[in-house]
């Protein structure tokens, strides 16, 4: 696999083999308890030989739902499993991480190419969705599939309500829903994933640090759109493949960016100038971060400057993240590309203070 290439969209996945008619299965982990290496709503496409995109944690799961896939393709039967991660000692072969997980293997999973497609599509047009798997049944369960652009769309009967689909996704934490009722004999269980656009890095400045950022964020799971004036440095080729380039005037480009509140913005160009250009731009902007690489005399100079000519307060400029990155005593353009990321996923996931103290 090309390591600047990002993971694929499992959506996309599912649609073209299920076009192709290639056998697979769909596993997709149900609940998640205790310490897991993955999450609820965690994915892997399965082929019959083997072989799989995405993943539910790698180990013994992973393997345990590969055996389970050829046998559900074989069959067109989807199974449900749980798996015990208590292990032994850390020098046995069992797992020890401590949870459990549940497992759906789906080899019915082209049947719902529709929705696989309009999920597909939402995440390409960044609109947010949600995505519902139903479990019917007991030892032979019967899967179902449904999109849902708005969470205020009618469901079926024991659905999960409006009201319980907009809390899980406002957490954006997929979720199995039980309902405290069940038939006799008909168990349900319906995991409910908030599909959710990935968020849009713009990085201003197309230089070592720039595409070194765009590498590593393009690993996990930005948007990237990059930004320079110099037609050399704004090119396709010095970028991962699904990165958007963009030529022109660094204060008129990040001016008129479509910039929301998902939207993280590194300045790192050529210049103090056209650092300050690209922060007059977009400081009084929505956006999730803002971050601006320099020193940190550099970042006082700057915010004297910005309130002194009255393009800001010191409040306003103290959201800006300058020095930028978490420190960890990066010196070469790749640590300081990692402390850059790092930081990104730290104001991402609302991990701590993310602000850098060096």
């Amino acid at each position: 696999m090309n390591p600047r290439a990002p993971a694929p969209d499992l959506h996309q996945v599912i649609v073209e083999f299920a076009d192709q008619g290639r056998p697979f299965a769909v596993a997709s982990i149900l609940q998640a308890q205790g310490s897991t290496p993955c999450q609820a709503g965690a994915k892997a496409v399965i082929e019959a030989g083997g072989r799989i995109h995405g993943t539910i944690g790698g180990g013994m799961v992973e393997a345990q739902a590969q055996r389970l896939a050829a046998e559900a393709i074989r069959t067109g039967r989807p199974v449900v499993f749980d798996f015990d991660l208590q292990g032994g000692a850390p020098g046995g072969n069992g797992p020890i991480c401590g949870g459990r997980v549940r497992v759906l293997i789906d080899p019915t999973a082209k049947q719902h190419r529709a929705a696989y497609a309009a999920a597909a599509a939402a995440g390409q047009r960044r609109e947010p969705a949600l995505l519902l798997t139903a479990i019917r049944g007991g030892p032979e369960p019967r899967v179902t599939v449904q999109f849902q652009a708005d969470p205020a769309m009618p469901s079926e009967p024991g659905f999960p309500s409006p009201d319980t689909l907009h809390a899980v996704r406002h957490r954006e934490q997929p979720e199995c829903w039980v309902p405290e009722t069940q038939a006799p004999n008909e168990r349900l269980e319906i995991l409910v994933e908030p599909l959710l656009p990935k968020p849009l890095l713009v990085i201003v400045g197309g230089g070592h640090i720039g595409q070194a950022v765009a590498v590593q964020a393009n690993l996990v799971g930005f948007e990237i759109v990059v930004i320079d004036d110099r037609p050399e440095f704004a090119t396709a080729e010095r970028f991962p493949e699904n990165v958007t380039v963009q030529c022109g005037p660094i204060g008129e480009r990040v001016g008129s960016f479509p910039i929301a509140a998902d939207t993280y913005l590194v300045i790192a160009t050529r210049s103090h100038q056209h650092d300050a250009e690209a922060l007059a731009a977009c400081l009084h902007r929505r956006a999730a971060y803002i971050g601006m690489i320099g020193s940190r005399r550099k970042a006082a100079h700057l915010r004297q400057d910005f309130i002194a000519s009255g393009r800001a307060t010191g409040a306003e400029f103290d959201r800006v993240y300058a020095p930028i990155g978490l420190d960890i005593g990066a010196r070469t353009v790749p640590e300081i590309a990692t402390s850059i990321v790092a930081q990104l996923i730290a104001v991402r996931r609302q991990v701590g203070n993310a602000k850098s103290e060096n």
